[in-house]
């Protein structure tokens, strides 16, 4: 499925530790195959419709949104953070 990146998501990631941006990564190759993939523990934020969050690890969450077949990056960071800002 094909992404987009949104400047909050590159502007996220570019502050994160290096062992995280490849934790990011790896997360983002498993989107990219399987927006559904059981390592990501992806979930649809509750009251979104179309936005949801994957795991990134312990601590870390991405959040992306569905548009039709494209997925768009929406935000990246600690969990409690990039949960209350999707």
């Amino acid at each position: 499925m094909p992404t987009e990146l949104s400047k909050r998501f590159v502007r996220a990631y570019d502050r994160l530790p290096p062992q995280v941006q490849k934790r990011v990564e790896r997360a983002l190759r498993l989107l990219n195959e399987n927006w559904r993939h059981p390592g990501l523990r992806a979930r649809r934020l509750s009251g979104q419709r179309n936005i949801f969050y994957a795991h990134v690890d312990r601590d870390h969450r991405l959040t992306y949104e569905r548009r039709g077949d494209v997925l768009v990056l929406r935000n990246v960071g600690l969990h409690d953070e990039t949960l209350k800002n999707p």
